[in-house]
């Protein structure tokens, strides 16, 4: 497989992430958060397992480190994605896209209380990033801020976590178990606090087949598995910026088939936002 071809899937994983917000913001029509969440998780879970099932991969769900490694990042995954489709019913696909991808600059930014320096172009990217999240969540100069995006903000903030987490815990797990088990228990943690808040009809579930088979299915079984695949041709830093696409196609995705619009103040924050993401990826000496 070469770098090319590589690249190609990451940038298909970034699509089907990025399109995801709009099968989310369908979905909250129709089913509550936690269901939501424990649904599109669990049908996530069994795609994955079912896919290393038949390439022969030997899974050890069990282990001591690997149920510990996989119910950290399951606690941190469920925080995040319940904020997150809490605060899509208030806002936009694509405005919920900008703002969860803060967490490509928040993850560098995280590591400089973890002992590690931080480049110019980060802190110029976090310059840019955060003065576009003002533009795009602030509705005017001095006004508030939208309930759903401050949501998805936090959100932005224990993502960022979990991929610090995940980082940490594969020094000692491996990819697969950790990422089964972080599934499995987001999914389990999303039923049990559906149980006690959230009701649930059939017509619901009905009407919300196929933003979860989207959002199950397609985001989170087949894309983790074709982020795994490309980022092994695909330099780190190369595959981050790719990746990070998947706010733009937040936008296109509501813009064609949700019909969302944006103002130009927003349009100009998400310019700024994109930009601040891509820059603060780059290992390069900045002159200031």
């Amino acid at each position: 497989m070469n770098r090319l071809f590589s690249q190609g899937l990451l940038f298909l994983t970034a699509f089907i992430w990025g399109t995801a917000f709009v099968a989310q913001k369908i979905g909250a029509d129709f089913l509550q958060p936690f269901y939501y969440n424990g649904l599109r998780f669990a049908l996530g879970f069994l795609v994955l397992g079912i896919f290393y099932y038949f390439f022969g991969k030997k899974v050890n769900l069990f282990g001591k480190k690997n149920l510990i490694s996989g119910l950290v990042c399951g606690l941190l995954l469920f925080a995040g994605a319940s904020l997150q489709q809490m605060g899509i019913q208030y806002t936009t696909s694509g405005k919920a896209g900008f703002i969860t991808g803060l967490y490509v600059i928040l993850v560098p930014f995280l590591g400089i209380f973890l002992g590690k320096k931080a480049s110019k172009a980060m802190w110029i990217g976090c310059i840019l990033a955060f003065g576009g999240l003002y533009l795009l969540a602030v509705a005017d100069i001095g006004g508030k801020v939208n309930g759903g995006d401050f949501l998805i903000f936090l959100s932005a903030i224990f993502f960022t976590f979990h991929v610090v987490s995940i980082d940490l815990f594969l020094k000692s797990v491996d990819s697969l178990e950790l990422s089964l088990v972080q599934f499995a228990s987001c999914s389990l943690l999303s039923f049990i606090f559906a149980l006690f808040w959230e009701s649930v009809t059939f017509a619901g579930f009905r009407e919300c087949f196929w933003p979860l088979i989207y959002g199950g299915v397609l985001s989170v079984g087949v894309a983790y598995t074709l982020q795994i695949v490309g980022q092994k041709k695909v330099e780190p830093t190369a595959a981050a910026i790719i990746l990070s696409f998947e706010v733009v196609f937040a936008a296109v995705g509501g813009y064609f088939v949700l019909g969302e619009t944006i103002t130009l103040r927003e349009q100009i924050g998400c310019v700024f936002m994109l930009t601040g993401i891509v820059v603060s990826q780059f290992k390069v000496k900045i002159k200031v």
